[in-house]
């Protein structure tokens, strides 16, 4: 085929699947099956691949993402994006209705609509094709998660419609729909990781993700329900509701128009009873003047619109009566008291155990076993015990005194200042504080080696585990000798543990588990220092000089190195053949116009994004550190900068330069 009848078969290609998508994610009506979407797909990627000029990043097949990993560069809102005044209260709502009355001269009514429990989103669309996609930020700068928002098959890359603006934005919610958690959690635990505590922390921790093409297997959906732009057609809000989705978005059925106050609160009372029926979470109600005209009347206060507020429904609460308190350790020493209740219905589940966090709030409280206590489920996965019904009190109850020593290995618990929780100290001899830095160790993000919670116990058990080095030492013919080991399972395993030994060093000193020291911490400090005998040798002032380390991190690392059990286990992984040396990607020097010069970068930037500007550095020379000293010799100075960051340069003498000022440094 030539050129022209290849673009003409893609450019058909793409409108048909743009069409599809449109039908089945918007109007849940699709017109082919599941097989010949995918074919279809296959036939686009193909030609795609063969034909790399006629890329377009709208394609359909761009759902997937990008693996590569990028910071997010921050963009102005053209239109501020304020959040909403909220309130539980009744009075409030009627007080809000009153001030409306007051300052509009003519009727008035409300749209009502359902507030998501999500991340907000502000999407712009040039020509009917998705351009750019930030998040709230602080209401007049955000993220661009662009790359993030294409992922989501709701959210249309190219409107289906002709009618609609040159330019325009749509804003709505990202979430999770309930069931799509669930299996998300489920997964997470089969791999040994920590579950989300709910739908909406699990949504906006997938946004901001690096790595797009995670993004893409995870089932976020999209709600719009507001549209901003030059000379749109529409008077009401409710007009601009049912024009975005004449345009191709995703708009909710679940809106109504009310007439006055009152029909608000029927409103609410309804979906207060219903919420829990919804394949997704929401939170409260949103009340909106539904006259753009009369909104523009009464125009905003600095944060918030005046036209709009929401009200938010009360966590859901049960009576129920304390049996007893278990008390949980964790791969830290961290000591998490657990309330065993009789079991009751709470927000459609059967509730049995509940937190109670730490030892204030069981003084706090004032907890006896057998008390009548108020439990409350407010988004996360185990719920929370809030109060004490005083007068069901009986005199049976005892009271509750928080334990001393480790429930585990009887250790002395300690509590550190600054810190909620108390620990327990013996973390080499504690099983579940061994066993959880084992399970940690093996986690899909760290070295990620095949083996279940369960089969890390057993060999723990089996005396074949005693710290994460001796996953490197396990023989088959020990393997098999326990139950559900078999000849296929135990290679299995061992084939896992021999490739964890390509893992980079950036994972495996995740991996190690130093308090503090997540994923990101982590990789800098890899970068930083590039091995672990730089990391046994850095002083806390090294420390501090990486960034995102402070005191506490830096503090935890130096205790954790200095440790003589620490320093065994890395030795005895090093003769195994682990990664501890850090690998950089090779990249080619582009001069040493900065050598020697040490460069602070503080605020956002127009030309280039923070990481750009930082990797500028490295290719000519030059040392970021993250904290203005004496021993810096420039601070580049963008939009918005950490005032501290500039108070520390001027008062050092640090020279000051602009974006431009520093390209001009490189010529």
């Amino acid at each position: 085929m030539d050129n022209n009848t290849v673009q003409q078969q893609i450019a058909a290609l793409r409108e048909q699947l743009h069409q599809h998508n449109y039908r089945y994610y918007i109007l849940a009506q699709p017109l082919i099956s599941d097989f010949e979407f995918d074919s279809l797909m296959k036939q686009l990627e193909a030609l795609e691949q063969q034909h790399p000029e006629f890329a377009d990043a709208n394609s359909p097949t761009q759902r997937v993402g990008s693996d590569k990993e990028q910071a997010f560069v921050q963009v102005q809102h053209t239109y501020p994006m304020l959040s909403l005044g909220n309130t539980y209260s009744r009075e409030d709502l009627s007080e809000f209705d009153d001030r409306i009355r007051k300052n509009i001269e003519e009727d008035y009514e409300y749209v009502c609509e359902l507030k998501y429990d999500g991340i907000a989103i502000s999407i712009r669309y040039e020509n009917g094709a998705l351009k750019q996609a930030v998040t709230r930020g602080d209401g007049l700068v955000g993220d661009d998660v662009t790359q993030n928002i294409k992922t989501i098959k709701s959210i249309p890359l190219v409107l289906p419609s002709a009618e609609y603006p040159d330019e325009f934005e749509v804003r709505g919610e990202v979430f999770l729909p309930l069931d799509g958690f669930m299996k998300m959690n489920a997964e997470r635990e089969a791999l040994g990781e920590a579950a989300f505590a709910n739908p909406r922390n699990a949504a906006a921790g997938s946004i901001k993700m690096q790595n797009s093409s995670t993004v893409a297997k995870r089932p976020l959906d999209c709600y719009l329900y507001y549209v901003l732009g030059a000379n749109l057609s529409f008077q009401t809000h409710a007009q601009g509701l049912s024009k975005i989705k004449e345009w191709g978005f995703k708009v909710s059925e679940h809106t109504q128009i009310c007439k006055s106050i009152d029909e608000v609160f029927t409103f609410i009372d309804f979906w207060d009873k219903q919420r829990h029926t919804l394949p997704f979470d929401i939170d409260g109600i949103v009340i909106k003047i539904n006259k753009i005209a009369q909104q523009q009347e009464l125009g905003f206060t600095a944060k918030n619109p005046r036209w709009a507020i929401s009200y938010k429904f009360k966590a859901e609460q049960a009576f129920t009566k304390l049996n007893s308190v278990d008390y949980q350790v964790g791969r830290t020493g961290a000591i998490t008291p657990v309330a065993n209740l009789t079991p009751v219905q709470l927000a459609g589940t059967t509730v049995k155990r509940a937190s109670l966090h730490n030892a204030d709030q069981i003084a706090l409280l004032d907890l006896r076993i057998g008390d009548i206590v108020c439990i409350e489920k407010g988004g996360e996965i185990i719920p929370k015990v809030v109060s004490v019904d005083v007068s069901r009190r009986s005199e049976a109850v005892q009271v509750l005194e928080y334990i001393q020593h480790c429930p585990a290995c009887n250790t002395a618990l300690v509590r550190i200042d600054g810190e909620a929780k108390h620990f327990c100290p013996n973390e080499f001899a504690c099983p579940p504080q061994i066993k959880g830095k084992m399970e940690h160790f093996i986690s899909r993000k760290a070295m990620n080696i095949n083996a279940a919670e369960a089969t890390v116990a057993q060999l723990y058990e089996a005396g074949l585990l005693k710290d994460v080095s001796d996953f490197y030492y396990l023989k088959k013919e020990n393997l098999l000798s326990l139950d559900r080991f078999a000849e296929k399972s135990a290679q299995n395993l061992l084939d896992s543990v021999e490739a964890s030994k390509q893992v980079p060093f950036t994972k495996v000193l995740f991996a190690l588990g130093i308090r503090y020291v997540g994923e990101t911490v982590a990789k800098k400090i890899a970068q930083a220092l590039g091995s672990i005998e730089a990391l046994f040798q850095a002083s806390v002032a090294d420390l501090l000089a990486i960034d995102e380390v402070g005191e506490k991190i830096a503090s935890s690392i130096k205790l954790w190195c200095e440790n003589e059990l620490n320093q065994k286990i890395v030795t005895k992984m090093q003769l195994a053949g682990v990664c501890f040396e850090h690998i950089a990607q090779q990249k080619e020097s582009l001069g040493n116009t900065l050598n020697g010069l040490n460069m602070v970068i503080s605020g956002t930037f127009t030309l280039h994004s923070r990481e750009q500007i930082k990797e500028l550095i490295e290719l000519h020379g030059g040392k970021n550190v993250s904290a203005v000293s004496a021993k810096t010799n420039y601070l580049i100075a963008g939009d918005n900068i950490g005032p501290s960051k500039l108070k520390k340069a001027q008062d050092l003498g640090v020279k000051i330069i602009s974006e431009t000022e520093f390209l001009a440094m490189l010529g």
